[in-house]
């Protein structure tokens, strides 16, 4: 997911030696320095996470803060654990876990949670603990999950004629095609030849979850081989994938969709002006996080939930799931306590928390029987959990991640040819994949 909390870095950067140095401790109270980089509304239920360790935790305090960062963008912690001020805790995406863990940033904390319980594995859903270990150890403790849905506003779509019965998941996904012909009955342009509404923007990843993994799943394209460390993104299925997204960036002007996009959603907007809330996008593709943001913030906006389209009539709905995790960076000079926080926020007590107010999927298995977390608008994302695919668990996720992306970008922009940009992540990415076989 790309939430992407900026601060003051100069000001981080001034203070940091100071405020986030890793335990202090002051009349014999131990102190853990946690970072997110979460902003609002998750960051305020993290909060309550920490408060509850720390209530059941009189001599251990937590503290949280919030620092730069995103789902690769680790240059903050990355940047102090090596000058040696980095946190006990910290929230991570957990699919780039391995390449942490093969940077050295993360500690290796496999015999403090077997002392804490030895059947720990079990207590999490097999995909989010094979991500959160590298080379056998364990580095992290899986924190949330989440599967992509299609949102769309029935206000607009309802204005504009639309049958919403097409949308119901009783129905079954929609094609490609088929959506994209309903999305292409709500593009408003203003005399300018600008568009002031999209129907949706398949393409562009500043608005919603699309992109590579998206849509090369739903295409059933192959990334990588994790057993073998292989890069297959030489696939023709994910070739298609990519050609897909030029051409129907082309349709619309690639041009028109970042003037699109820089208008009316730029870097760092608050979450209430998000074009989904304000209408000038009538069909989103993200989270599951997407509820709890609606229902913060748009509460009077009438919408609905349903399966993503698929590549062509037949096809078995599909998704994909990621999520986030808690690990203990190198250098804390309080290991075992910050296990045990880790514990406690990707266990039971704070998934549960955070499954009820942030309506996120959780990893651990208990908390997932608890019926009582999930309401109606959530179950349509715990059904496609049996069918959802995960990215491969590679010691350069992140790397990998964001070389997809470039390429993605250029070709939907008309900058680059197909096989061209795809040829080069498979050979870039292949020989930093190499260095860890």
């Amino acid at each position: 997911m790309r939430r992407i909390l900026l601060v003051s870095c100069v000001l981080f950067i001034l203070s940091s030696t100071v405020v986030f140095a890793a335990g202090g401790e002051q009349q014999g109270e131990s102190k853990l320095t946690v970072w997110i980089t979460h902003g609002p509304p998750d960051n305020g239920i993290l909060q309550k996470i920490v408060d509850g360790f720390n209530a059941t935790n009189p001599t251990l305090k937590a503290e949280m803060h919030q620092v730069p960062g995103s789902e690769t963008d680790s240059s903050t912690l990355m940047t102090a654990v090596r000058g040696g001020t980095g946190p006990d805790a910290y929230m991570l995406d957990r699919f780039v876990v391995p390449q942490r863990a093969a940077d050295g940033i993360l500690e290796d904390i496999t015999d403090e949670l077997l002392k804490i319980d030895p059947q720990i594995k079990n207590k999490y859903i097999p995909f989010a603990w094979d991500e959160a270990n590298f080379k056998g150890r364990t580095y992290a403790l899986p924190f949330d999950t989440d599967t992509r849905m299609l949102y769309y506003r029935k206000d607009i779509l309802r204005a504009a004629g639309v049958d919403l019965t097409k949308f119901d998941p009783a129905n079954g996904p929609l094609t490609l095609a088929e959506l994209d012909a309903i999305a292409k009955t709500l593009d408003v342009k203003d005399a300018n030849g600008n568009y002031t509404r999209l129907g949706w923007n398949p393409v562009d990843d500043a608005v919603g979850q699309v992109g590579p993994y998206t849509w090369g799943f739903i295409y059933g394209a192959t990334f990588a081989n994790a057993s073998t460390m292989t890069i297959q993104v030489t696939d023709p299925k994910l070739a298609q994938t990519y050609q897909w997204a030029k051409e129907w960036a082309a349709s619309r002007g690639p041009q028109q969709l970042s003037t699109w996009t820089s208008t009316y959603s730029p870097p760092n907007s608050p979450p209430q002006n998000q074009p989904f809330i304000t209408g000038n996008l009538a069909i989103l593709i993200t989270g599951d996080w997407q509820i709890n943001t609606m229902t913060t913030y748009a509460k009077d906006v009438e919408y609905g939930i349903t399966w993503l389209p698929v590549a062509k009539a037949g096809d078995q709905p599909t998704t994909w799931a990621g999520g986030w995790s808690w690990v203990v960076p190198k250098g804390t000079k309080h290991k075992p306590e910050a296990v045990a926080f880790l514990a406690y926020a990707a266990g039971e007590p704070g998934q549960t928390v955070y499954t009820r107010d942030s309506l996120h999927l959780p990893t651990s298995v208990p908390v997932s029987q608890n019926a009582s977390l999930f309401d109606a608008a959530h179950k349509i994302f715990q059904e496609s959990l049996p069918v959802a695919h995960s990215r491969p668990v590679l010691p350069i996720g992140a790397y990998f991640w964001d070389s997809l992306y470039t390429a993605w970008k250029a070709v939907w922009f008309d900058q680059a040819d197909v096989q061209t940009s795809l040829q080069q992540v498979q050979e870039q990415s292949q020989t930093q994949l190499n260095r860890f076989k």
